[in-house]
This record gives structure tokens, C-alpha cells and sequence, in this order.
């Protein structure tokens, strides 16, 4: 299945039914009066989150979405019929914007959740509507009026626990591969990973989703390689995990360096994200002959690195277990902070019980 993160569509609600004028005419009911009914309200676009999609490829083909129009208002009272709502599947994670200014109009950021992003136009009165003491046979009835109309971004950023970055044939996919019933493409060459992939690693008693996103080089946020474009998937995770291959890269720190800079260069708070950095290819001899001189540069500037091979499992299971803990406390200080924030905002969550 192709992947595909970001489309165009326009949206439009159906318009409201014409109302009608009507006169009721009936054997021994001459003086009947108006009895002309409403038009039916325009239907909604609707747009839910589905954890069973993780694509937006079907908008490639589907670039316009219409919900139905209401019906027009009948004689006799007879109201018009509701127009059909256009219940549209996205995945879980969709963003969508304005396209015109790219201002955020909705987050659909859990699953099941479900907004109207186009509503209907409301129906046109019929004329049984303005009956009043002085006017017994009003001759006017509205138009429906029009249902909304968008032009819309659709941008999605996956949902995951752990983000990997690192340079090219840095083993993010070998990783993800290891831990998680994912089956990315594995090759010796830069940029095999072309793009994100999603993987669900079993930990002790919980599981964590992983993100595997193409790599990085000097000067990605200028464009350069695949640039920064798969980089809004890490924006939701809680915790970076950054591979530097020590089987290949003479400088370790100059690789750390180089990609920190990039996420800095992208987004602030991307890089600011709790990371922990591990060296693979342990079984590689050269990791091995350069591991006692990185692990000492990393600590030098306060870091720990974690050696791992995914080839052959060697620190793997420790490795995991320190991400899954600080994705846990990562993810249990949002939430501390996230009800401290409600609570100072809603003057009644911080009374005291009497």
C-alpha cells in the first residue's frame, strides 16, 4: 500500500431545501390558507478517525466530498427530507488545516473521535410559516440556504510512542524489525527507508509503538536528502531514541551532533524531547574496536550510550526497558502537567473540598 501524508480536498455541505408556497384547496374548505412546508436541512461532512487506516491515499483519487442536499418543501405541510450526511474515514492522527492559510481547524488524535467540518445548510421556511393575525395568506417562502464549502489540508502525523532517527544505514529499520513485528525494506545502501514505519514492541507487561522514519544528513531542513518532510510523524512521540552505527561512522559524536542540529533546525520542541542515544552494529568489528572511545566521549558530555546489535540481540533487552520507563515517566509528566494546567485554568477544579 502506498503511503501517503498529505492531500488536498475540497468539502461541501448540501444546501438547505426550498421552502414551499402552498394553499390548501379542499371540497367545503374554501377558506383552507397556507400549508406549505419546510425544506429539509443540508447534510454534514463528517470526518472520523479509523484505527483500522493509516494511509490518506484514498483522497488521491477522492478530491472532492459532498454531502446531499435537503430536500425542497412539499404543499400539505409536508416538510422536505434531510439531506444524506457524508461520513468521510481518516486515519487516527489526521490534522486538517485551512489550505489557504494553513490555520489548524481540527486534531483527530484519538480514535472514534469525530467532527463536523462542513455543515449543512439550514432549509427555507414554507409559508405556513408567517401565518399571523394580520397576514392570513402569506405569499412568501425562503430559499435554503447554502451548506458550507472548504477547501481543506489533510496532514497526517502518525501516532507512536518512540521515535528513531539517525543518518542513513544507521539500523533503524533492522531495529524496528527486531523488536516489533514489522517488516520494513532491509539493504546495505543509504535511504533504503523511504517511508515512516510503524512497529508495536512487546515490553515486560505493556507494549510501545515505535516510528521509523527515513534518515537524516546536513542539511535536511534546507531540502537536502528526503529534507524533513516524514519529520511531523516524531511530533507526537514521548521519547527519541537516536541510532548512531558505530560500524561505519569514524566520528560518533560528529553524527549526534549533526542530527541534533537538524531537529533543532526543524522544531525546538522536537528537540527537546527526552533521547536516548544507542550505538548499533555491535556485531560489527570495528563498533566494537570504537565502543570504549565513544562511550567515553558520550559520558564526557553527560550521555549515556547503550550498545546494542539488533542482529543478534545483545543489549536489545535492556535497551527497550529504558525506553519503555522513560516513556512512561515522559508520558506521566505530560499528564501531571496537563491536569495542573486544567486546574489553574477552572477556578472551581482548584476549591478545596469543605
Amino acid at each position: 500500500m502506498k503511503f501517503v501524508d498529505e492531500v488536498t480536498v475540497a468539502v461541501k455541505a448540501g444546501d438547505g431545501g426550498r421552502g414551499c408556497m402552498a394553499f390548501l384547496r379542499e371540497k367545503y374548505r374554501p377558506h383552507g390558507g397556507p400549508i406549505g412546508g419546510d425544506g429539509g436541512r443540508g447534510g454534514d461532512v463528517v470526518f472520523v478517525a479509523d484505527e483500522g487506516l493509516n494511509t490518506l491515499l484514498d483522497f488521491r483519487f477522492q478530491r472532492r466530498l459532498e454531502a446531499g442536499r435537503g430536500e425542497h418543501g412539499r404543499g400539505k405541510g409536508q416538510h422536505g427530507a434531510t439531506g444524506a450526511s457524508k461520513r468521510v474515514r481518516v486515519p487516527v492522527g489526521t490534522r486538517i488545516l485551512d489550505a489557504a492559510s494553513g490555520a489548524l481547524l481540527f486534531d483527530l488524535d484519538a480514535p472514534g473521535r469525530e467532527v463536523v467540518v462542513a455543515a449543512g445548510g439550514l432549509g427555507g421556511r414554507g409559508n405556513m410559516r408567517f401565518v399571523s393575525s394580520t397576514n392570513r395568506a402569506p405569499r412568501r417562502a425562503d430559499p435554503g440556504l447554502p451548506g458550507q464549502a472548504l477547501e481543506l489540508r489533510l496532514e497526517l502525523r502518525l501516532l507512536a510512542d518512540v521515535g528513531l532517527v539517525g543518518l542513513p544505514n544507521a539500523g533503524k529499520s533492522t531495529f524496528i524489525a527486531a523488536v516489533s513485528a514489522a517488516r520494513p525494506r532491509i539493504a546495505d545502501y543509504p535511504f533504503t527507508t523511504l517511508v515512516p514505519n510503524l512497529g508495536v514492541a512487546q515490553v515486560g507487561d505493556g507494549t510501545i509503538v515505535l516510528a521509523d522514519v527515513p534518515g537524516l544528513i546536513a542539511g535536511a531542513h534546507r531540502g537536502q536528502g528526503l529534507g524533513t518532510r516524514f519529520l511531523r510523524h516524531l511530533a507526537r512521540t514521548a521519547v527519541l531514541v537516536h541510532l548512531i552505527d558505530l560500524g561505519s561512522v569514524r566520528d560518533p559524536l560528529a553524527a549526534h551532533d549533526t542530527i541534533a542540529a537538524e531537529l533543532a533546525a526543524y522544531d525546538a520542541a522536537l528537540a527537546a524531547k527526552p533521547r536516548i542515544v544507542a550505538a548499533t552494529k555491535l556485531d560489527v568489528t570495528e563498533a566494537r574496536e570504537q565502543l570504549a572511545a565513544a562511550t567515553a566521549a558520550f559520558a564526557a558530555r553527560g550521555i549515556a550510550l547503550h550498545a546494542v546489535s539488533a542482529a543478534t540481540g545483545e543489549g536489545m533487552p535492556e535497551l527497550m526497558h529504558a525506553v519503555a520507563d522513560l516513556v512512561a515517566a515522559t508520558r506521566a509528566a505530560a499528564s501531571a502537567a496537563a491536569d495542573a494546567e486544567a486546574a489553574h485554568t477552572d477556578p472551581v477544579a482548584g476549591l478545596a473540598a469543605p
